[in-house]
C-alpha cells in the first residue's frame, strides 16, 4: 500500500486491522468508534468530526478581541504582551529598519530554505547573546543550540527532547502562576505530569521564595524544573541574587533538571548581561541545562517567529549528538525554520554600529515600562487611594501582577473600558502618558467600591 509521495507501508490483515481499530478506540477516537458501531446517523449528520468539542476562547486572546470591539474611543487594552510607545502604538527598531534595508538591497538576498538547525551565523550570535563570548561561562562547543520558531517553538522543541531522550515518565514543574501556555506545551509533548510550584504570594504581592524552595526541594528526584530567566510572566516578580544561589544548590542537591525561558533578555532590565545572570551562575554551578530564548520582545520581532533551543551538554561529542537528534525533531515538526527574521537579528548583533543602536533601543523600552510603574503608583496615590501598591514598582519587566480580584477585573472592563486579564494582571507596556492617570482612577474606583 503507498502512502504520501509514493512511500510504501505494509498492508494490513483484516484481523490486523481490525486489532488496530479496537485500539483506537480504546484511546477515544470517536470517529473511529462511529464507524466500528454502525452509528451511520450521527456520522451522517455531523461527519467525521462531529465529536470535536469548540475550544474556549484563549483567555489573554480574548482580552484584545474584546478590547477590538469596544467601541468607546477611550478604551485601554492592558492584556497585550507586545511593546507600544508612548502613543500606545506597535514600535519597530530604528535598528532593526536599517538591517531590514540592508537585506533587502544585499546582492545574496534570497528566500531560499536553510537547515534544519538554523541559520549558522544567527545561532553564534544568538548563543553568545545568551551565555557571552565563547569560553566565557562555558565552551561552545559544549552547548548544543538550533534556531526555533521563537520562544514558544523553544520550548515545544525542548519538551520533545525532553519527553523522548530525559525521563520519559519524570514530572514537570512550573511556576503558580505561570504563563498559560507552559502547560499546553509540555502536555502536547506527551508529559502526563505537568504541576505547579508555589511562586507567588497574592496576598503580600511578593515572590513565596520559601515555599518555592520546599516545593523544589520536595519535588522527585531528577523533576523537570521551568524557571523564568527575568521578568517572569505574569508576576514580574523575580527572585534575587542571592535567592538565585539558593536555587540552584537546591536544583543540584535534588538532581533536577532546569528549562529556563528566555523570553525578556534585555527587555527587563535595560541590560541584556544582566538579565541572563541566572544562567550563567547555573553554568559556573555546573548545570546542564536547558534554555528557550526568544527575540520577540527584545527585538519587536513578534511576528517573525525568531529563537532558539540550546541544551547545555558535558562535552562537544555530547552536544553534536543533542544537536542532530533536535534537528531530527525540527524536520518532522516543520522540517526549516523562518529565515528573514533570524538575519535580521544576525545583521544587528554582527555590526558594531547596530548592536549599540540596539542596546540603547531596549534600554529605552525597559526605561518606559519602568517609568510607567513609577507613574501608575504615583498617581494611584493622587487619585486618594491609600494601599501599599509598591510591589508595582518592585516587579520587572512587561507584566505587573496588580492584585485586582477578578470582580474587580469585570468593573474594569464593564464600567471603565479598561482591559486586562482576569487575574489582574497588565501590560505596563499598554499605559502611557495619556491614560496612566485614567487607568489610576479606575483601580482606586474599584478597589474602594462597594459592591
Amino acid at each position: 500500500m503507498l502512502g504520501r509521495i509514493g512511500v510504501a507501508f505494509p498492508a494490513l490483515s483484516s484481523a490486523s486491522w481490525v486489532t488496530s481499530s479496537v485500539a483506537m478506540v480504546a484511546r477515544g477516537h470517536c470517529g473511529m468508534r462511529a464507524m466500528l458501531h454502525g452509528d451511520a446517523a450521527t456520522k451522517k449528520e455531523e461527519g467525521w468530526w462531529g465529536h470535536v468539542q469548540l475550544q474556549p476562547p484563549d483567555p489573554i486572546l480574548g482580552v484584545a478581541a474584546a478590547c477590538k470591539a469596544d467601541p468607546d474611543p477611550n478604551k485601554v487594552n492592558l492584556g497585550v504582551g507586545a511593546y507600544r510607545d508612548n502613543t500606545g502604538k506597535p514600535v519597530v527598531l530604528e535598528c532593526v529598519k536599517k538591517a531590514e534595508r540592508q537585506l533587502l538591497v544585499s546582492p545574496n538576498h534570497n528566500h531560499e530554505y536553510i537547515p534544519q538547525t538554523g541559520l549558522p551565523e544567527f545561532v553564534k550570535v544568538a548563543k553568545e547573546l545568551a551565555f557571552g563570548p565563547n569560553g566565557e561561562s562555558v565552551d561552545h562547543q559544549k552547548v548544543a543550540t538550533v534556531q526555533s520558531l521563537s520562544g514558544t517553538g523553544a520550548l515545544r522543541l525542548a519538551a520533545a527532547f525532553l519527553k523522548k531522550y530525559y525521563a520519559p515518565g519524570a514530572s514537570v514543574f512550573v511556576p503558580n502562576p505561570t504563563w498559560g501556555n507552559h502547560l499546553t506545551v509540555f502536555g502536547h509533548a506527551g508529559f502526563d505530569s505537568v504541576k505547579r510550584y508555589r511562586y507567588y504570594n497574592s496576598s503580600t504581592n511578593l515572590l513565596d521564595f520559601d515555599k518555592m524552595v520546599e516545593d523544589i526541594e520536595n519535588a522527585p528526584s531528577g523533576s523537570v524544573i521551568l524557571l523564568h530567566a527575568c521578568a517572569h510572566n505574569p508576576t514580574g516578580m523575580d527572585p534575587t541574587p542571592e535567592q538565585w544561589n539558593i536555587i540552584s544548590q537546591t536544583v543540584k542537591a535534588r538532581k533536577h533538571i532546569v528549562v529556563f525561558d528566555c523570553a525578556y533578555q534585555g527587555f527587563a532590565s535595560g541590560d541584556p548581561v544582566l538579565d541572563v545572570a541566572p544562567l550563567r551562575l547555573f553554568l559556573r554551578d555546573g548545570h546542564q541545562f536547558l534554555m528557550c530564548q526568544s527575540f520577540a520582545k527584545n527585538f519587536g520581532l513578534y511576528g517573525e517567529r525568531v529563537g532558539t533551543v540550546s541544551v547545555v551538554c558535558h562535552n562537544p561529542t555530547v552536544a553534536k549528538n543533542v544537536e542532530s537528534q533536535l534537528g531530527l525533531i525540527v524536520r518532522a515538526m516543520y522540517s526549516s525554520p523562518a529565515l528573514f527574521g533570524a538575519r535580521i537579528v544576525h545583521s544587528v548583533l554582527s555590526d558594531v554600529s547596530l548592536r549599540k543602536e540596539w542596546l540603547g533601543e531596549v534600554r529605552g523600552m525597559a526605561t518606559r515600562i519602568s517609568g510607567m510603574r513609577s507613574a501608575l503608583v504615583t498617581q494611584l496615590a493622587e487619585a486618594g487611594s491609600i494601599r501599599d501598591w509598591s510591589h508595582v514598582t518592585r516587579q520587572i519587566g512587561m507584566f505587573s501582577y496588580t492584585g485586582l480580584t477578578e470582580k474587580q477585573v469585570k468593573r474594569m472592563t464593564e464600567k471603565h473600558h479598561v482591559y486586562l486579564t482576569k487575574d489582574g494582571r497588565i501590560s505596563m507596556a499598554g499605559l502611557n502618558t495619556g491614560n496612566v492617570k485614567r487607568v489610576a482612577k479606575a483601580i482606586h474606583e474599584v478597589t474602594t467600591a462597594d459592591y
